[in-house]
């Protein structure tokens, strides 16, 4: 039961203010699709946490810390760039457009890789190591990881309908562009 406690509470905590947690804003305010964003996380996280708790341990040591700073910042320099673009997305403006499905399958996409590398899915491959229950760390750090992102989606959507999203995608780029320099100047 540790390992389920301990790695609900360090993976909330530790999403916090995460990329994944404001990718899970935009989301949100673009698509204005909770349930399908919510289920898409919650897939990707299972994935993505399950071949963590497999495998993490074992990928750490094929790269370093000095390659891995690089290959992330330079990433969030990449992704901050990338969100100050608009894309056909943010020019819908019927929400009944994009299917459930659609919305579904691209969060889980997102998701999935932009949790390749991060600190929720390292922590989780390092609990499971720990506390030698791989099932249960599973459990917990999903649980943990929707206890910061639900919230998250459902702020985002209120967000939208108050703020144009052309500002959200600015806040959200300067946000990836300066962890990105973080990354790379520490």
């Amino acid at each position: 039961m540790d390992a389920f406690l301990i790695s609900t509470g360090l993976v909330a905590v530790a999403e916090i203010g995460d990329k994944t947690m404001l990718l899970a804003v935009v989301l949100a305010a673009a698509w204005r699709r909770p349930a399908p964003i919510i289920l898409g996380i919650l897939a990707a996280t299972v994935l993505n946490h399950a071949f963590a708790a497999v495998a993490g341990s074992v990928l750490a040591r094929f790269m370093d810390g000095e390659h891995l700073k690089w290959v992330v910042g330079l990433a969030f320099l990449g992704f901050g760039a990338w969100t100050l673009i608009p894309d056909r997305l943010d020019e819908r403006t019927d929400a009944d457009e994009r299917t459930f499905l659609g919305v579904f399958l691209t969060t889980a996409a997102a998701f999935f890789v932009l949790e390749i590398g991060d600190k929720t899915q390292i922590a989780t491959a390092l609990l499971a190591a720990r506390f030698d229950a791989p099932a249960w760390v599973l459990l917990g750090s999903t649980l943990g990881m929707m206890i910061a992102n639900v919230p998250a989606v459902l702020l985002g959507e209120a967000l939208a309908k108050r703020l144009p999203l052309k500002w959200i995608r600015v806040a959200a780029a300067l946000g990836f562009i300066a962890t990105g320099a973080w990354m790379l100047l520490r």
